[in-house]
């Protein structure tokens, strides 16, 4: 199968050649390290791309990704990973490494194949010209809505063990904006409080004061994911390497959405 671009003229530049430059412009100069897992947002490029580049920028590039995102179309399985075939961008093809997801799915009871939920979602697509840029081959994509905490510690611990059989790097990659269509004062009030938990390496907490405090964090499920995952890989740091808001890019900052880069390492 082969997915086509779903948000290329919307979220970011359908053109080749404009959306490289653009990619290029938010890929900082800097001193990449290994890193276990990131959180990157999934916003249009005019509003979250410096926050996703920032944390591209700090990473080593891997030979392979899995990308954790929220679903926000509602469709298909409500962990639904896709295992054959190529996602397009303008930038050219990457392909799914089939042999990664189906490690994922042999666990047999959460992780189900699953290719509508992919269809339309935008979270998984943006990340996409990034690991281009970097040269990343290949990927496994997994969508994720009304999960457990129960079984965000399965999924984190098989994600885990299937990270270490290969004999290759592999990132994990949450996609998740922040608050969502607040104030600033109101969103990055928030916002500290899930980064907080983030930074303590504490999925139950960020899990627990997401739902408490009601902070509309899209992805704080795969992110919780990441962590379990990372910590189980022996992570022992996570850095916010840079936090915004849509109000940086709009001047409006009555109703915004905040964006968090941050490595696990």
């Amino acid at each position: 199968m082969i997915r086509r671009p779903a948000v290329a003229g919307s979220f970011y530049d359908a053109d080749p050649q404009r959306l490289q430059s653009v990619v290029k412009g938010f890929l900082l100069s800097g001193h990449p390290r290994k890193a276990l897992g990131i959180i990157a947002p999934h916003a249009g490029y005019l509003y979250s791309g410096a926050v996703a580049g920032a944390v591209y920028s700090q990473v080593e590039p891997p030979s392979c990704c899995i990308i954790l995102s929220p679903n926000h179309t509602g469709l298909g399985e409500d962990v639904a990973v896709m295992v054959e075939g190529e996602w397009t961008t303008p930038l050219g093809a990457i392909a799914i490494d089939a042999e990664l997801a189906s490690s994922l799915l042999a666990e047999g009871r959460l992780f189900r194949e699953d290719d509508a939920a992919h269809r339309s979602e935008h979270s998984i697509e943006v990340q996409l010209p990034f690991l281009q840029m970097l040269g990343v081959k290949s990927f496994v994509p997994v969508t994720l809505m009304g999960v457990s905490y129960g079984d965000c510690e399965a999924m984190g611990k098989r994600l885990a063990e299937v990270v270490q059989e290969p004999d290759r790097s592999v990132l994990i990659i949450a996609s998740s904006d922040m608050s969502h269509y607040e104030s600033r004062a109101s969103t990055e009030v928030k916002d500290r409080y899930a980064l907080e938990r983030i930074e303590k390496l504490d999925p139950a907490g960020l899990y627990e004061v997401v739902l408490q405090k009601r902070i509309s964090m899209c992805g704080f499920i795969p992110a919780t994911i990441m962590l379990i995952a990372a910590k189980a890989l022996g992570a022992t740091r996570a850095e916010v390497v840079r936090y915004a808001t849509s109000g940086d890019a709009t001047g409006d900052y009555d109703r915004v959405v905040g964006y968090a880069g941050v490595i696990v390492s």
